[in-house]
């Protein structure tokens, strides 16, 4: 059995593990990720791409921003649409801010070259991994590797392995609660070989469900239509995918997405979820183990940067200052900021989606929002501040 001793035990190379890791680094701490997937899997794997104005600031203090900068797609507004008719949404005439565009896959291969870089340990393809004694001062993480059991001691373990992860699991169901709720409806989603022809986002409420176009680099699309949770990916061919675009994304204006190769197809389904707190005994969740908002509001991995832009600050105060005060209070500092976020993630959500269980009052009031959403400085304002991102806080 292999044994490595660590000052940190991160669970998970995501963008929190990662991002994690690399602030430790630049305060001389000591960690070792542990992986389940190949790192080819973590730097193929398309997720996200909206960059908040606050997480891009922190990728370019922290010096791992230059191709991002190189290559993200800076917006500074978005459209929100009603039956064709779209209204733009100033992000930075009104905040001052922007949000880039930036492929979660190609900020993790950022990363995990900047840590590959800096002798950083990352440890893939590691199997059954469990955490034990994270009720003491002594926690280790236990995975296979190559055949061989291997055991990382540490003084903390931090849990980035996501939703379905096994950091949040080890917690005793007692000691914790869960929020959560499930939306009637899901997204099917498509990553498309065909240069974008829009520069903003498009966020549309159609009659026939909800429509969004978006980008993840000068060559490829990403587009989203709103389905049945239980939808049958199968019955969804090519040609009737991009009938549904065309027809829930056509502008009034005389706009439609430009057609091409269908790379990707899948369909991803929404929940809002929470645990509280974020940590027990010597175990710290940060990212998806913690946290999961529908991805209408482009929450999810900026939400994960938050998390552990507070848990490396807490951490630096343990290592250099022998103070556990901002340890304790990190799950309270981030569960303000991941409350706001499922509010406005709600919100979206709740104005843009059609519900299966919606009465006619529900769909004149939803109607009723966005036409003052798109009349109303002050409703746009409110948006603008919330996508943009609220400030990070420790």
């Amino acid at each position: 059995m292999g044994r490595t001793q660590t000052q940190v035990g991160i669970v998970g190379a995501g963008p929190a593990g990662l991002m994690l890791s690399h602030l430790l680094h630049l305060h001389g701490i000591e960690s070792v990720i542990v992986e389940a997937r190949s790192q080819r899997y973590c730097e193929e794997r398309i997720r996200a791409g909206v960059l908040e104005h606050g997480t891009v600031e922190m990728l370019r203090q922290t010096d791992v921003a230059d191709r991002l900068d190189r290559e993200g797609m800076r917006h500074e507004g978005i459209e929100i649409g009603l039956n064709g008719h779209l209204h733009r949404i100033p992000l930075t005439e009104i905040t001052g801010k922007s949000i880039t565009v930036y492929g979660q896959h190609e900020l993790v291969k950022d990363l995990i070259a900047r840590r590959l870089a800096d002798h950083g340990e990352i440890r893939f393809e590691c199997g059954n991994a469990s955490l034990h004694n994270i009720d003491s001062p002594h926690p280790f993480i236990r995975c296979e590797r190559e055949g061989q059991v291997e055991e990382i001691h540490c003084d903390f373990v931090a849990g980035c392995d996501g939703f379905h992860g096994t950091a949040r699991s080890s917690i005793p169901e007692l000691v914790i609660t869960c929020y959560e709720r499930i939306y009637p409806f899901a997204w099917l989603g498509i990553l498309a070989e065909a240069p974008p022809v829009r520069e903003e986002l498009v966020y549309m409420h159609h009659e026939r469900g909800f429509a969004l176009y978006s980008m993840r680099s000068p060559a490829i699309t990403r587009l989203y239509l709103q389905c049945a949770p239980d939808e049958n990916l199968d019955e969804w061919t090519d040609d009737r995918i991009w009938t549904e675009l065309q027809l829930r994304l056509g502008c009034s204006d005389g706009w439609r997405p430009r057609e091409g190769r269908v790379l990707q197809k899948g369909i991803t389904g929404m929940r809002s979820f929470v645990v509280e707190p974020m940590q027990y005994g010597s175990l710290y969740l940060a990212g998806d183990a913690a946290h999961i908002v529908p991805p209408t509001g482009a929450k999810g991995m900026n939400l994960a940067m938050a998390d552990v832009f507070v848990l490396a600050e807490a951490l630096r105060a343990f290592y250099k200052q022998n103070s556990r005060a901002k340890l304790e209070t990190y799950s309270s500092i981030c569960l303000r900021r991941i409350w706001k976020a499922q509010r406005f993630s709600w919100w979206m959500t709740s104005l843009l989606h059609l519900s299966p269980d919606a009465t006619p009052f529900d769909r004149r009031r939803q109607l009723a929002e966005l036409d003052y959403l798109t009349s109303s400085r002050a409703a746009a304002a409110s948006l603008a501040e919330n996508y943009v991102g609220l400030p990070m806080e420790l």
